[in-house]
């Protein structure tokens, strides 16, 4: 009977250590939000290859001159060409008497004409069209310039004339953000047209 005796055995551990006591579960963290700006890779000082650097910085900024060039130069044409359609047909409307309202779609057209124009002379399409494509083409020029070892990368070293590649292209784009922001910032309007102005007076 001893032998046949056996000690109780000891409760589950996982059993011993549920309570009724449940803690409540921790609420999932708050997604974190998606920065919509680009950021710079970290990297050490000197350690971006011509390659890379052609890839990530020249290449991005003609496409975004290219582009910018773009709309600019079909903003500005579309507004020029209906600027000079409506002032031809203001003076034709002003002289034709038998169709009704007729003096309501010359108003209408007159005041066309004159916000057109204001909108050209504060966002300068213009000159912005000319700016970017400007820049565009330096860039493109400067490129194959130091791909080609052609002028005045002809008689530098690899390490030099990468160098001097880079500070072109930096002082480019430099120049050509510091030239926008003049533009942008002029108090200076371009005053309305002969035609724009006797529209106003009539």
């Amino acid at each position: 009977m001893a032998d046949k005796l056996q000690m109780p055995t000891p409760p589950d551990q996982t059993t011993a250590s549920a309570s009724p006591d449940k803690t409540p579960e921790s609420s999932p963290p708050h997604p974190v939000q998606q920065v919509k700006y680009p950021r710079l890779q970290p990297r050490q000082h000197a350690s971006i290859p011509s390659e890379e650097f052609i890839a990530e910085r020249v290449n991005d900024a003609i496409a975004w001159y290219d582009k910018s060039a773009d709309k600019n130069k079909k903003l500005y044409l579309r507004t020029r060409a209906a600027t000079v359609v409506g002032s031809a047909l203001v003076p034709v409307l002003i002289n034709i008497k038998i169709i009704p309202y007729l003096d309501v779609a010359t108003t209408i057209i007159s005041l066309a004409v004159v916000m057109l124009v204001s909108l050209e002379s504060v966002y300068h399409f213009r000159e912005q069209w000319t700016n970017y494509r400007s820049t565009e083409q330096s860039l493109r020029h400067e490129y194959f310039l130091y791909t080609s070892k052609g002028g005045i990368y002809a008689s530098w070293d690899a390490a030099t004339a990468y160098q001097h590649f880079v500070e072109r292209v930096e002082e480019s784009i430099s120049s050509e953000n510091a030239s926008t922001l003049k533009i942008m910032s002029s108090l200076t309007e371009s005053k309305p047209d002969t035609k724009t102005r006797s529209f106003l007076k009539k």
